[in-house]
């Protein structure tokens, strides 16, 4: 079931491959571009949850790119790690002034890249907590104030089901399982049963009451938010 998108840029096909295949193991779905100019459209056009930039690329390079993705309000809040070669430290420093996120050097462990892929989206969600209220009908979730609404009538929720609720609800129409759903809001090393957020979403549908109905189980595969 599909996880955060995430764009691969790299000319180097065996980079780009090996990169894809670990990424691609660990649930995420992916997009890739060869090139800078390739890697600007399919940012402002797919909006991915993240991008994984090579400094090294024809045409326009990575910094390049970094630069003008971080000055474009669309795209500037995509987190970007960037794939460098030993001894560019100059370069390396530069990106991360540009406003990357977080850089990984060649040759480099897929393990180690996944664990940075990993963190930094994690931080995107908490992030995300701080944002403007999502609002869909008689139901309003507001992550700055960790409160929920119903008719403007306060729903008491615990921090997980809270959690829980947000996380569905920013993403609309896609399909989580449930160690998805623990892997977004504690990180994979978080030890829980399947059974353990069944009951979490079962008490949050109760709160709910007729907004429950928002939250849809896929039978044998997890829980989504309605789209």
């Amino acid at each position: 079931m599909p996880k955060e998108n995430i764009l691969i840029v790299d000319d180097e096909e065996d980079v780009l491959e090996l990169v894809r295949y670990n990424l691609d193991k660990n649930g995420y779905r992916i997009e890739t571009a060869t090139t800078g100019e390739k890697a600007l459209t399919k940012a402002r056009t797919k909006l991915p949850d993240l991008i994984i930039l090579d400094l090294m690329l024809p045409g326009i390079d990575g910094l390049e790119v970094c630069k003008k993705l971080k000055s474009d309000t669309k795209t500037q809040n995509i987190p970007i790690i960037m794939l460098t070669a030993k001894g560019e430290e100059a370069d390396i420093v530069t990106g991360l002034e540009l406003g990357a996120d977080d850089y990984v050097t060649k040759p480099f462990s897929p393990k180690v890249l996944v664990a940075r892929v990993r963190r930094i989206l994690h931080k995107t969600i908490a992030r995300d907590l701080q944002k403007a209220p999502v609002k869909i009908h008689e139901l309003t979730i507001d992550p700055a104030r960790r409160q929920v609404l119903i008719k403007n009538k306060l729903v008491d929720l615990t921090f997980t089901e809270f959690n829980i609720l947000y996380a569905l609800a920013k993403r609309p129409g896609l399909v989580f399982t449930r160690y998805q759903i623990v892997d977004m809001l504690h990180g994979d090393d978080y030890l829980v049963t399947d059974r353990a957020v069944d009951v979490q979403i079962v008490g949050l549908r109760k709160k709910l009451g007729p907004c429950s109905k928002y939250i849809e189980t896929v039978r044998g595969v997890g829980y989504r938010f309605k789209d």
